[in-house]
């Protein structure tokens, strides 16, 4: 079995989902006393969401590469980066190591078209909903037409990842908020929607909505 290297805490309330996804994945798919192989530097977000919103993506880049670069010499055979929007600076820490880095993006659109659609929304932090490092990729890369919220809209995400989900917090009231941009995307023309930012599956599940999520 080969060993994950997990770049965490971004939040570290999303990392426990990946850590516990990850070993439920491997004991459903090897059986028995199994659990997965990982080693995980969680790096402290204060650190990470002062770079974002000063707008240090380099000063960013070397704290992800120094974390990379740590589990590497720990042992990992991959890289996973545990965070949608640190995957602005996912090329930057691919160059820093000699593993692979799995790219989200990737794993996604994979997902995606086994569900049969071509047309998703994206739902995420500003940075991810704005800028172009992941819908850019899921379009360039694998076609995908990739619809965002209007600016009222992609606000509230983005507050509500940072103010509530980050902290631990899930509010009611925001989960409908959500359910009703979800609903926008889909009269957009969104076939299902993307939740890329790793909070928002704390607060938003499949079944919450019609829509595939």
């Amino acid at each position: 079995m080969k060993v994950m290297g997990l770049i965490g805490g971004m939040s570290w309330e999303s990392s426990l989902e990946y850590y516990r996804i990850m070993n439920e994945e491997v004991r459903e798919r090897l059986g028995g006393q199994h659990s997965a192989k990982i080693l995980m530097f969680s790096v402290d977000f204060h650190e990470i969401e002062a770079c974002q919103v000063e707008d240090r993506w380099e000063d960013a880049t070397a704290l992800l590469t120094d974390a990379a670069r740590r589990l590497e010499r720990g042992g990992a055979d991959y890289l996973l980066i545990c965070t949608n929007t640190m995957h602005k600076v996912a090329d930057g820490v691919q160059r820093a190591v000699s593993i692979p880095l799995l790219h989200i993006g990737d794993a996604t659109a994979e997902e995606v078209k086994r569900l049969g659609l071509s047309s998703v929304g994206l739902l995420g932090t500003r940075y991810t909903m704005e800028q172009d490092f992941l819908k850019g990729y899921l379009s360039s890369r694998h076609g995908l037409e990739v619809i965002v919220p209007g600016e009222e809209a992609r606000t509230a995400v983005h507050d509500i990842i940072y103010d509530e989900l980050c902290l631990g917090k899930l509010v009611d009231e925001s989960k409908e908020r959500l359910l009703s941009i979800v609903a926008g995307l889909a009269a957009d023309g969104a076939e299902g929607v993307i939740l890329g930012c790793t909070e928002l599956p704390l607060l938003l599940r499949p079944d919450d909505s019609g829509r595939s999520l």
